[in-house]
């Protein structure tokens, strides 16, 4: 049987907290940034975790 692979696209882009819950950095902050609101801007800054949907799917991509 093969190894499996880790996702490389998802390995650059989530990070696994200490307690293993998965985290990722929210969408709409890479450019048109002068048209949104400090606080969106702000808001968005900050890493969210993933939502439980997803969460199968993306520890599957990560070797976990």
């Amino acid at each position: 049987m093969p190894k499996m692979k880790t996702d490389s696209g998802a390995k650059k882009r989530i990070k696994i907290t200490g307690s293993g819950k998965l985290r990722r950095r929210k969408a709409f902050r890479g450019h048109l940034m002068e048209k949104k609101s400090s606080v969106r801007a702000r808001r968005l800054g900050r890493d969210t975790e993933i939502s439980k949907g997803l969460e199968k799917n993306v520890k599957k991509l990560m070797g976990l």
